[in-house]
């Protein structure tokens, strides 16, 4: 895990790092932190390629199979061709794709770590030349460069299930839910902290308790955004949660369906050009939803939770618990207030992610 932590750091700081495989050794780079491609291929002694998601590629015209591919770079690409390629919303032209080959374990694990930064899924990779061999030992000797192998790099994006650490909890009274206890726990990278509310005596309790998965969410759940309807689903689960007795809710540091504040600041504003929340993200580089929810099991679990009443309106969150082991004795549904502002995004994710949200839809939709 200290590798990972560091090599996250550094990739987020613009620094390259040594991923190895059986094959070769790759000098990778953020594409986010990147101006000039000339840096990064003086010290690897050849020329770096863009690793590129099937989501993003499948934004530029080009579908593929593979997770991942590699696009080759020409000499005279700059920093203005490097972000058009990584974000843009319209498409290359066809011609600027050719030469396409599927990752492979060092570009995957190169990809894997810009998610689990929340940077940008998009890399820049250059085989390490034979002649720049010694230089890059060295480098690495000194501490100065950073080297981990392609197996760890692509286990990054799944944290470290079974590892998290229960860190620190008080009492801390809620409007809607006075008897709330708030736990704190800790990933093992140091990369991400997530919040157990416990409300009531939940804890350790052998009956099916009230259990609701919330994605932090800072302009919905802080500043009361209108974009989407977390903030109210938040509120709205506490207090219902209480009026059942008690239970959780947990808070998972995962913005954006998972893809972190700056990336879901970019998505808006392709939203605001006309697309909508999945293909927002998908010009990105992202799939439908990057989130994982087995740091929610080991929560549960270290609370002594293996019941749950879910209240929730996402298939995805009920079949992730399942999968962990937590048996799901019924589901609730749990919505927030529809606006002109959030129209568009809740009908996204009713028909593109399977969201349960017939009933509000249709109470002010009824046309649709």
């Amino acid at each position: 895990m200290y590798h990972i932590e560091r090599a996250i750091f550094d990739l987020r700081r613009g620094l390259p790092v040594v991923i190895v495989t059986p094959q070769c050794r790759l000098l990778v780079q953020a594409l986010e932190n990147s101006e000039s491609l000339s840096e990064l291929a003086a010290l690897a002694g050849s020329r770096p390629a863009m690793v590129l998601t099937r989501h993003r590629l499948a934004a530029l015209g080009h579908a593929i199979s593979a997770e991942a591919a590699i696009l080759p770079l020409s000499s005279d690409t700059d920093a203005a061709d490097l972000y058009r390629l990584a974000v843009a919303e319209h498409p290359e032209k066809p011609s600027r794709l050719s030469g396409l080959m599927p990752a492979g374990p060092g570009e995957r694990g190169a990809l894997a770590l810009m998610r689990r930064a929340l940077l940008l899924p998009a890399a820049l990779c250059a085989d390490i030349a034979s002649e720049q061999e010694a230089e890059i030992d060295q480098r690495l000797a000194k501490g100065e460069l950073l080297s981990l192998s392609a197996e760890d790099a692509q286990r990054a994006i799944h944290g470290a299930p079974g590892m998290l650490k229960r860190v620190s909890e008080a009492e801390i009274p809620l409007d809607t839910a006075q008897r709330s206890r708030f736990v704190l726990f800790r990933e093992p990278d140091g990369m991400r902290e997530h919040v157990a509310v416990v409300i009531g005596d939940a804890e350790g309790s052998e009956e099916a308790v009230p259990v609701r998965l919330h994605s932090a969410c800072l302009t919905g759940d802080l500043f009361g955004s209108l974009r989407c309807d977390c903030g109210d689903q938040l509120r709205n689960a506490v207090a219902d949660i209480n009026a059942m007795g008690g239970g959780v809710l947990l808070y998972l540091a995962q913005e954006g369906r998972g893809i972190g504040l700056a990336n879901k600041l970019r998505a808006y504003t392709l939203q605001d050009d006309g697309l909508d929340t999945v293909d927002a993200d998908q010009v990105l580089g992202f799939g439908d939803d990057e989130r994982q929810y087995s740091v929610a099991v080991d929560m549960l679990r270290s609370l002594g939770i293996g019941k749950v009443q879910l209240l929730t309106n996402n298939p995805l969150k009920m079949a992730a618990l399942q999968e962990g082991g937590i048996e799901i004795v019924s589901r609730q549904a749990l919505y927030g207030s529809v606006n002109d502002h959030n129209q568009r995004y809740l009908m996204a994710k009713a028909q593109r992610g399977g969201h349960f949200l017939e009933d509000v839809l249709h109470k002010v939709l009824p046309d649709r």
